[in-house]
């Protein structure tokens, strides 16, 4: 039997998980390590935007 009819679900969250979700794991480490480690949180801070920023373009471009 061949299946015509794709569910593409599955995948769809994942890229949306790999685009939004890590970058927001590492904003909420690095706000809970503020006040403790300030030098890592900030390097955490600019690890989160620039994955933020690649994975909309790499992403983003798969996507479309």
């Amino acid at each position: 039997m061949i299946l015509l009819e794709a569910n593409y679900g599955g995948i769809v969250a994942l890229v949306l998980f790999v685009m939004f979700g890590v970058p927001i794991i590492l904003l909420i480490i690095g706000g809970l390590i503020r006040k403790k480690y300030k030098i890592a949180s900030n390097v955490l801070f600019i690890i989160a935007t620039v994955y933020m920023i690649v994975s909309l373009g790499f992403c983003g471009g798969m996507i479309n």
